[in-house]
């Protein structure tokens, strides 16, 4: 069943900003300042939205603790702010590249090419989900600044049918993704600096709120300790650095002793907090880890101590 979509003109995010309407006139200074003055109304607008921000982040949490995904839809911009939030969560989370799913139509490509016309289909939505083996475990956030995006709905009902938790991020209001979500966040930016162009105040909007989605349920699922990424991976010698920084400050030691810990936990800086915090080896670590959920805070709390960093 096609959906009725609303007249593009009719929606906010398309209307002309009586502040710049003689921007072609703006010198380099009075566009940086015009657009600096516009993207507060993105972080204004996030401010709005975060108690259903906060249900997202809950229910994201849960999917991941129940082996479950996070999937982000969309096509264009939006589309490609979902991507980039996934693909950042394997080195800053330690994650799996499976665990957090960027969906973008007419597929990878499309991140380096604009494809726009690959919108439209809202079977390509449902047929792009079926491809990933979709479950009733995952999560599906379905994004587009229009609120419009065949290709989003088409995703979200299928995820529905499934018995998935699904949602739809938009920046206009009462959008047509709405409907198809149990849950809306609604982030209204207005209209933009250079009218239509989306990838603006709107993708700012967006950006912030998977920030927080996808930061927020890997802290919930214990990929934090304090506010250090504990599950960092070492790719390189900044973050073979960082892993050590992370040790120094969570347990107070030295480099020296950082180092020490990291070689004998095979390089996994939370397992090497573990073995510093409850003075144990790296068995009984990843023994307490297990029994924690993966929380360093719990596993120091079961042991009777919360030690002199917690």
């Amino acid at each position: 069943m096609s959906t009725t979509l609303p007249d593009l003109g009719c929606l906010l995010t398309e209307q002309r900003n009586p502040k710049t309407m003689a921007l072609d006139t703006f010198t380099p200074l009075q566009i940086a300042k015009a657009m600096n003055q516009e993207d507060r109304r993105a972080v204004d607008a996030v401010q709005a939205v975060l108690p259903q921000v906060a249900q997202v982040i809950t229910w994201a949490t849960q999917s991941l603790s129940e082996g479950g995904r996070i999937l982000y839809v969309g096509a264009g911009t939006s589309g490609r702010l979902g991507v980039l939030d996934a693909v950042e969560c394997p080195p800053t989370f330690g994650v799996s590249p499976d665990v957090v799913v960027g969906v973008i139509a007419d597929g990878e490509s499309a991140f380096a090419k604009a494809r726009e016309g690959a919108e439209d289909s809202e079977r390509s939505g449902k047929e792009d989900l079926r491809a990933r083996d979709l479950c009733s475990k995952d999560i599906v956030i379905g994004l587009a600044a229009s609120g419009r995006t065949p290709y989003v709905v088409g995703a979200l009902r299928y995820a529905h049918a499934l018995g998935c938790k699904t949602v739809s991020i938009s920046c206009n209001p009462n959008a047509t993704i709405s409907r198809e979500a149990d849950l809306a966040i609604e982030a209204v930016t207005g209209p933009e600096v250079l009218t239509g162009s989306t990838r603006l105040k709107a993708g700012t909007a967006q950006k912030l709120i998977l920030n927080m989605i996808s930061t927020g349920s890997m802290v919930g699922i214990g990929k934090a300790y304090q506010n250090l990424m504990v599950d960092v991976q070492q790719n390189n010698e900044k973050l073979q650095a960082r892993a050590q920084g992370i040790i120094c400050e969570a347990c107070g030691c030295t480099a020296e002793v950082a180092s020490a810990k990291l070689d004998e936990a095979d390089g996994n800086a939370k397992l090497a907090i573990a073995m510093l915090l409850l003075e144990c080896d790296a068995d009984a670590a990843r023994t307490a880890l297990r029994e924690a959920g993966g929380h360093v805070r719990q596993a120091v709390r079961n042991a009777g101590s919360e030690g002199r960093t917690a």
